[in-house]
């Protein structure tokens, strides 16, 4: 009698493990390095007290041309590639006559990054896009708020690499603040500094 031969069973492939997602530059340089340098030389008493970067938020105010509806299609598109995140409307907190303004009316847009975004963000405006502003020679010492933020305004888009030439005929100006949670305005700069911020000498 013949004897039936059972066929060995494949094996399922076990699913591959997702690639690590790498680390934001400036990120891991601050994670392994700065937080230390800091606290030892700004005379911390731990690592907590560091100034660290909290949130950039890119804003574009759109004045008079804030019911043209081109404007407001160009400055949607100009934060989406040079952010990466789709951006959200901005409305007036107050009425104001002498600007035609009532509360609720649209005056902009404004996109809020954070986590690797937001470092990667601020590695390409420091190392790409300021370095293509005509006779640049560093960004105010004098930016910083009461809180230690700090603002850096564009006076059109044409700067970021990220958008091509029929996607900046339209121009506008922006805003970059980075929202710093420090103890003083000495100790923003500090961090920015860190970072590679290109601060213009005080003598010029």
């Amino acid at each position: 009698m013949a004897t039936e031969t059972t066929q060995p069973q494949p094996v399922a492939a076990k699913p591959a493990k997702p690639a690590a997602k790498a680390v934001a530059r400036l990120r891991l340089q601050y994670n392994t390095s700065l937080i230390d340098e800091l606290q030892k030389e700004l005379s911390l008493k731990n690592r907590h007290e560091a100034p660290r970067l909290e949130k950039v938020v890119v804003n574009v105010g759109l004045g008079k041309a804030k019911d043209d509806k081109k404007a407001m299609e160009v400055a949607t598109n100009t934060l989406r590639k040079i952010t990466g995140q789709q951006p959200v409307e901005t409305t007036a907190k107050n009425s104001i006559a002498g600007f035609k303004l009532r509360e609720g009316n649209k005056i902009g847009l404004k996109v809020t990054l954070r986590g690797d975004r937001m470092y990667e963000f601020m590695d390409r405006v420091i190392s790409l896009v300021l370095p293509r502003l005509r006779d640049f020679h560093g960004v105010s010492p004098r930016a910083f708020d009461r809180q230690g933020n700090y603002a850096i305004g564009f006076g059109d888009q044409s700067v970021f690499p990220e958008l091509s030439f029929e996607e900046t005929t339209t121009s506008h100006g922006l805003q970059v603040i980075f929202v710093i949670n420090s103890k003083e305005r000495e100790h923003s700069r500090a961090l920015l500094e860190k970072f590679g911020m290109p601060f213009e000498k005080e003598n010029q």
